[in-house]
């Protein structure tokens, strides 16, 4: 028995460690690399895994409920209330858009009404592990399509919470009694009278949320003060675990109490040490648990219904693809907005195996049903790359990129001799200093709401894209001297770096760089004046650090000062080269190179000259003399 559980053990941590980070390399993300690890382990593949699958599945759920634990810590109160439109509006209306037309289409193929309203609101789920990271790796979660992805996907994780409490109510048949989700079977409402039973549930729901708020927090504090972060982690598990047993006890889901739990505990000052305590167990175990779902799908049944189930994924996707469509251009999303948002959500996501696993449980739906659902599930999340990689190579391309931007830019003509295109963190630095200097700037920026606070600020600042000819023609870039570059996107400032070069040649050009390898690619277009906002702040800590350390801060300064000449010197030789063997000997080449330089000037006979400026090193050495 022993040596059986150890060979399970390594055989789903093997899979997990080989199969996931493959996976994410190409591109299909976490979720894909666990279903897959399970389906090669299973018994379509290696069998390794049997029919233990299912019973090791039973234990994985537990992630789930502690995965809706850490998702109700990071919904704090007030961060739902400032996002309650986009969340209410666009999530609501996806889920609500979406049920209506998969249950008018199952009820069509004639599924049973019940059924088919549970089919469709589990079938309204997009997949936020895919999607955030697709976002993320393309940079486009801060575009209009990224932000309202994020308020559907929001809106959908906590939809869970009334779905998991709705469906029982649905069931056509008797519950099966299996592992933690065993929600009704042996509870104590069985045996209270009607009247108690509702009482009962709103007592337990009313512990939940008194002691989130006024008697775990003294608990953590007294644990806290013993310094022992393992027993701060088995509180946190405690709490967990007691929580999905109370649940349990009163017939409901323990994810429902653990999420309730988690949103009382997102303003406590031990949120983000819960979170990252609970968080290593959520992952092993929901990966446990998509890898127990990839075991388990019945590749026999795809096999023998191949135009069934490639006919259901397909239209899951166009219905849901539609809604999404419709829904982007209802909130007034530009076509190549929508198309992203659309392309992205379509897919159905890794809540479902969670809801399909419950409904098969609960007697909600037929196992039959939900092993076919299964397939099309871990299918659709399967095309989502390629799906999203056809909108980006061919649709984009021909239909996004020819809609005109449908807000005006409010730029006016101006007579100034300094543009700022971009007025973030790094921008606004700039405007600052050149204003307490009397210097007169025009300030251009693409980002509307920064442009509104800005403004409120006191800031004179347009909106407008920097890269267009004619809005800098209208800002006066044909009569100004220099144009500051500092832009967030690197492409948009090579963009309009192209721009500048080409309309307005006798225009100085300052660019900001994030790092080195954006310096390379500004240097290669012929930019003479970069600046990496990283340099020049390292340094500065640096120096701080050296006299620290007991260097005069002369001598600290002195060292910044050739590190900054020789890495600016060097530069440009190691932005031409291209061969990774290459650069990491020329590299080490320049390091060595500056160490010498940097020790040699240190050893220079007439560097006790500068010693004059350095007054406070003066100081100390004199009440040393005199001590």
């Amino acid at each position: 028995m022993q040596e059986t559980f150890f060979f399970q053990a390594m055989v789903y941590l093997a899979a997990a460690v080989i199969m996931v980070p493959i996976a994410k390399k190409v591109g299909l993300g976490s979720v894909l690399g666990y279903l897959l690890a399970g389906i090669i382990i299973g018994p379509a593949c290696l069998q390794f895994v049997g029919h233990e699958g299912t019973d090791i599945m039973h234990f994985a759920e537990f992630g789930v409920v502690m995965m809706l634990f850490v998702i109700g810590l990071e919904l704090e109160p007030s961060r739902l209330w400032r996002l309650r439109k986009a969340i209410l509006g666009m999530g609501g209306l996806q889920i609500a858009g979406t049920t209506v037309v998969v249950t008018g289409l199952a009820v069509a193929l004639g599924i049973d009404v019940k059924q088919a309203l549970i089919l469709g609101m589990i079938l309204s789920m997009s997949s936020t592990a895919i999607v955030l990271q697709s976002l993320n790796e393309k940079g486009l979660m801060q575009t209009a399509a990224g932000q309202a992805s994020f308020a559907v996907l929001l809106f959908q994780d906590i939809a869970v919470i009334p779905m998991l409490a709705l469906f029982p109510l649905l069931a056509t048949a008797p519950a099966t009694s299996t592992g933690t989700d065993n929600h009704g079977n042996g509870s104590l409402l069985d045996a209270l009278p009607t009247w108690a039973q509702p009482v009962v549930v709103l007592g337990a729901v009313a512990a939940i949320i008194v002691a989130g708020r006024y008697l775990t927090p003294p608990l953590f504090r007294i644990i806290a003060k013993t310094g022992m972060r393992e027993m701060f982690t088995a509180t946190a598990l405690l709490l967990v675990v007691s929580i999905a047993v109370l649940m349990t006890t009163v017939g409901l889901s323990p994810a429902l109490g653990t999420f309730l739990a988690g949103v009382v505990l997102a303003n406590s000052e031990y949120r983000h040490e819960l979170e990252s305590d609970i968080d290593p167990f959520k992952g092993l175990l929901l990966g446990l648990f998509f890898m127990a779902v990839g075991a388990s799908i019945d590749f026999n049944l795809i096999l023998a219904n191949p135009l069934l189930i490639f006919g259901l994924v397909t239209g899951v996707m166009v219905c849901k693809l539609a809604v999404l469509f419709g829904l982007g251009k209802g909130f007034a999303l530009s076509t190549d907005q929508t198309l992203i948002f659309s392309f992205g959500l379509c897919q159905v996501g890794e809540f479902a195996f969670v809801l399909f696993s419950f409904t098969t449980q609960e007697g909600v739906l037929p196992k039959e049903l939900t092993d076919i659902m299964t397939a099309v599930v871990a299918i659709s999340m399967a095309f989502t790359p390629l799906v999203m990689l056809l909108n980006e190579r061919l649709l984009l391309p021909r239909i996004g990129t020819k809609e005109e931007d449908t807000k005006e830019s409010d730029v006016v003509a101006q007579d100034n001799p300094v543009i700022i295109a971009g007025y973030g963190h790094f921008g606004n630095t700039v405007g600052r200093f050149l204003q307490a200097n009397n210097v007169g700037t025009t300030v251009l920026d693409i980002d509307s709401d920064n442009v509104d606070w800005l403004r409120r600020m006191g800031f004179k600042v347009y909106y407008g894209d920097a890269s267009r000819h004619d809005l800098l023609e209208i800002a006066g870039a044909g009569k100004a001297k220099i144009i500051v570059i500092a832009i967030n996107d690197p492409e948009k400032r090579l963009e309009l770096v192209e721009t500048v070069k080409k309309h307005f040649p006798d225009l100085h050009i300052l660019v900001r760089s994030t790092n080195r390898y954006d310096a390379y690619d500004l240097m290669n277009a012929g930019m003479l004046h970069i600046y990496r906002e990283t340099l020049d702040t390292s340094l500065r800590l640096g120096v701080d650090a050296l006299t620290l350390l007991g260097y005069r801060a002369h001598e600290a300064s002195r060292a910044a000062k050739m590190f900054f000449m020789h890495d600016e010197r060097t530069l440009k030789k190691l932005s031409a080269i291209r061969n990774e063997d290459e650069y990491v000997s020329a590299a080490r080449e320049t390091m060595e190179e500056l160490e010498r330089v940097i020790q040699a000037d240190r050893n220079t006979p007439t560097l006790h000259i500068d010693e004059g400026w350095d007054e406070e090193s003066l100081i100390t050495d004199v009440k040393e003399a005199q001590e």
